[in-house]
């Protein structure tokens, strides 16, 4: 720290318009050294490849040939593509019924652990777990036994004699079983609900019964106001992961997004127009698509957020 006499020597300097001493900065060499694999990364995996891809949207480019430049021709096919359209709805249903489904159960399930039962730590783990194995190969392969015609579920209801089809093969039901296999992926949502739950604090609860509030009007009045930052944040986050969703559709459609094109995915329908049909181009165009789309609810989002979501200030 600097000396009395140094900073009105300083003050004079300054107000006799005498040129400024060279302020002693950190040297941050080694903090940029030990960024750099971070920056690196983040410049030929991340930066790089979308710059690519935004050219590519515009060209034409099979893998084997270079890219063609042709405009905007990717998207004026692309916006012509009834299949494209078909995916695109596919995924706007599995995002506005999965998510909501999806936090309401996590947040369910995290007002009941948040009551203080024995073992609360293993209940934690334990409704943790499908967040963490959702997404894999192996669920998506187990969920289509399930789901399958001579699977669990049917099985089970024909113990009470009903005759139920094939969940996975009818074109009615399949997206409905990816559905509940999003929803099942709650334990992530409900670890931060329950994170939120347990910042409130317990003086609103006993002030509000002492005024005679019954459960009901504490988790109306109470509970639900004060975890709206919660569940913004959950919502954000959930959204873009499920107009990401490709393993599930993937594996239990086999590849082919059947029946029926009934769980051809957006990124599933992408994945084809790039690696089957071996057009970059188009399927770059899509993926810029996607992008604006996730960025446009995402904005909505934080816009509609102003009318609901409340803050300590």
């Amino acid at each position: 720290m600097s000396s009395l006499g140094e900073l009105r020597e300083l003050a004079v300097r300054r107000k006799k318009g005498a040129p400024r001493a060279k302020e002693k900065y950190p040297d941050n060499k080694a903090a940029y050294l030990f960024l750099l694999p971070w920056l690196i990364g983040l410049l030929g995996l991340t930066v790089g490849p979308m710059v690519a891809s935004l050219y590519l949207s515009f060209t034409d480019y099979n893998l084997l040939q270079p890219p063609e430049w042709t405009g905007l021709a990717n998207f004026t096919a692309m916006f012509q593509d009834e299949r494209f359209w078909n995916s695109f709805r596919v995924t706007v249903v599995y995002v506005v019924a999965g998510v909501p489904l999806q936090l309401a159960l996590a947040l369910a399930l995290a007002l009941l652990l948040d009551k203080g039962m024995r073992g609360l730590p293993f209940y934690r783990s334990v409704f943790y777990l499908p967040s963490l194995l959702g997404g894999s190969v192996a669920i998506a392969i187990l969920w289509r036994q399930v789901f399958g015609k001579d699977g669990l579920v049917n099985g089970a209801l024909a113990w009470f004699g009903v005759d139920a089809p094939g969940w996975i093969g009818h074109p009615d039901y399949a997206l409905w079983t990816l559905i509940v296999l999003h929803v099942w992926t709650f334990g992530s949502p409900m670890v931060i609900f329950l994170a939120g739950l347990r910042q409130i604090p317990e003086m609103f609860y006993e002030a509000a019964s002492i005024d005679g509030a019954g459960r009901v009007r504490r988790f109306l009045s109470i509970t639900l106001p004060l975890l709206t930052p919660i569940v913004f944040f959950n919502l954000v986050l959930q959204v873009i992961f499920a107009f990401q969703a490709f393993t599930q559709a993937y594996v239990v459609s086999g590849g082919t997004g059947g029946p029926g094109d009934a769980t051809m995915f957006y990124t599933l329908l992408l994945y084809k127009e790039a690696f089957n049909e071996l057009d970059m181009g188009y399927a770059s165009a899509m993926a810029w698509f996607l992008v604006i789309v996730v960025a446009t609810f995402t904005a909505i989002n934080f816009w509609l957020s102003k009318y609901w979501v409340f803050y300590d200030d």
